[in-house]
């Protein structure tokens, strides 16, 4: 048995623990973003730049969890991740549910903050475990089945987390408590895999230590880019859609929020689509596909004249956007050792959040270089394009390298059964 290798056997019960575990992080900012408006209403009276920090709170768990995410990969490599995964979700409930109980906005911003460190924990370590219990077609399995969980219970914690509002801006946050109850099925179903204890990683041959400790670093880097750029292109939609709309005349929150959730409906869509299309394709090609779905849709999206219109692009964008995290994870977990992979995927998880992150900021300095938002989300657009032809043109080289090096190692073969 090789250190890869576990000493138990994962099954339905382990998936269904750290897919929840997994969605915790959509849940994180989609309850309270219905409150916002409520939230500035409450604290412009008292706070001059109410307007400035409220979306801090929204927003900032986002910055938190981009920076930390690294060293939360380190500790759970480090201390083990079972444990860290333990404590971050006791932190997620605590101090998620903490601002129901204070008045100073200052105050909910920093333990908003503090509350992205925890979610950095939690995704970072139900990845690594998922990358820990299974190998090959099942670890894809769960790796698809992690986006979808976290599409559908995001899309129905959006909307308890609005009719909670209504009521006030405070009830949204107590919900944030729910995690607790799956602190006793962790404890009872999950277990340590051996990969993880250094003290197992000590006692093994040196030259397995090395073979546990090689990284396939093409595919690792690759992965962190296309999730990186990925998410700035696709956090382009809910961003931005309301803005266009409102320019188009349309103010309405309903039809606003109907497309925000038509958005989130085709991200399922291309997430249940992602294993038929990555063995159609291949890896590279499905690459190639979501990239220039999601450039065709904010080509769309800049260029509507009517909703109709608007929705259909969002559609478009929509769909590629769901197949991206799983194209870019499956690729970085198969491309880390046992012994790193809590840190490799905090990188991941670093990258995925740092792009939601400055992906307003970067469409707001396209704008301001190329003359309008419009014509910002059109260059992103076309620099979208641009990388998928990229991929498109690996695609083409390893065609290519497939087919020269095929007839040689059929003659070094039968040069070999000669001699």
């Amino acid at each position: 048995m090789t250190t890869q290798n576990v000493s138990r056997q994962a099954g339905a019960r382990e998936g269904v623990i750290l897919l929840l575990g997994s969605s915790l992080t959509i849940v994180g900012s989609v309850m309270v973003a219905p409150i916002l408006p409520l939230m500035v209403a409450n604290f412009a009276p008292h706070y001059p730049h109410a307007a400035l920090w409220v979306p801090l709170a929204i927003t900032g768990p986002a910055l938190a969890i981009a920076l930390f995410a690294p060293f939360a990969g380190w500790l759970a490599d480090r201390l083990g991740r079972k444990r860290m995964l333990m404590i971050a979700t006791f932190c997620y409930a605590l101090l998620g549910a903490l601002p129901a109980w204070l008045d100073g906005l200052h105050s909910i911003v920093g333990v908003r903050l503090l509350f992205g460190l925890s979610e950095a924990m939690v995704m970072t370590v139900c990845s690594t475990l998922i990358a820990d219990y299974w190998q090959g077609e099942q670890r894809l399995k769960y790796v698809n089945r992690q986006v979808v969980t976290i599409a559908l219970v995001g899309a129905g914690f959006f909307v308890l987390g609005g009719a909670l509002g209504e009521h006030s801006w405070r009830w949204p946050f107590y919900l944030y408590l729910l995690p607790l109850l799956l602190l006793p099925l962790m404890a009872r179903v999950l277990w340590e895999p051996r990969v993880s204890s250094p003290q197992s990683s000590a006692s093994i041959q040196d030259a397995t230590v090395d073979q546990d400790r090689r990284v396939d670093l093409m595919p690792l880097l690759a992965g962190y880019l296309l999730v990186g750029f990925g998410m700035v292109l696709s956090f382009v939609v809910p961003v931005q859609t309301p803005v266009l709309l409102v320019a188009l005349g349309v103010t309405s929150t309903t039809l606003i929020g109907l497309a925000t959730g038509a958005g989130l409906l085709a991200s399922l869509v291309g997430a249940l689509l992602w294993p038929l299309v990555r063995r159609t394709l291949g890896v590279r090609g499905c690459n190639v596909t979501l990239l220039l779905l999601i450039a065709l849709g904010l080509v769309g999206l800049a260029l509507a004249q009517s909703y109709t219109f608007v929705l259909v692009s969002i559609v478009v964008h929509g769909m590629g956007a769901g197949m991206l995290v799983p194209n870019a994870m499956a690729p970085v977990m198969n491309a880390l050792p046992p012994a790193l992979r809590g840190r490799g995927m905090g990188f991941f998880t670093a990258f995925l959040y740092l792009g939601q992150f400055i992906s307003p900021l970067i469409v707001s300095l396209a704008a301001s270089l190329v003359g309008g938002l419009v014509n910002g989300i059109l260059a992103l657009a076309i620099f979208g394009a641009l990388y998928a032809v990229l991929w498109c043109l690996g695609v083409i080289v390893k065609r290519q390298a497939a087919t020269s090096h095929h007839p040689s190692s059929l003659i070094s073969q039968e040069h070999h059964h000669e001699s």
